[in-house]
């Protein structure tokens, strides 16, 4: 099942990017989520970075039919490969988010452009659930959990840039 999201920062796309390369923001996203617990892990390699966030989550998170399913908490593996800047300052990534014992995968790209006078984030992505009879509506779960998880990024990042 297909998704798309965009998020809007007034900032231009070196400090957004900045921002998401940024430990405390990462913490901070990870946090706002609710996460049980959570491991984030950011490394540069000259001007592409790669963000690995490990969270484990209440189940809260899952519709109620399929909490039996997962158990307490679901654990989270959420990677951003970011590439360095392309030639227009624009920036891409690929990210991928695997649940640990739920065969449901999330793959899809991130890009940040100029708009305006700040930056627009692109999320767009598929997500697949291979669960015989339940897939489609496992996978209208994940896409509107990772719709909450945009909302999330959208309103930590504004507060962060803000403070900035």
């Amino acid at each position: 099942m297909h998704f798309s999201s965009t998020i809007d920062y007034p900032a231009d796309v070196e400090a957004v990017a900045a921002m998401l390369a940024d430990p405390e923001f990462v913490a901070r996203k990870a946090a706002a989520t609710g996460a049980l617990e959570s491991h984030e892990e950011v490394v540069r390699d000259g001007e592409a970075f790669t963000v690995t966030t490990r969270l484990k989550l209440p189940t809260t998170m899952v519709p109620a039919k399929f909490r039996s399913l997962v158990g307490e908490a679901i654990e989270v593996v959420l990677i951003e490969a970011w590439a360095a800047p392309a030639a227009n300052r624009s920036r891409s990534s690929t990210l991928s988010l695997d649940i640990h014992g739920v065969p449901v995968r999330v793959s899809g790209t991130q890009h940040l452009a100029a708009s305006g006078a700040g930056t627009t984030e692109t999320y767009d992505g598929e997500v697949k659930a291979s669960i015989p009879l339940f897939g489609r509506p496992i996978e209208q779960a994940a896409v509107d959990t990772v719709g909450q998880v945009v909302d999330v990024e959208r309103r930590i990042g504004l507060e962060y840039l803000t403070a900035r």
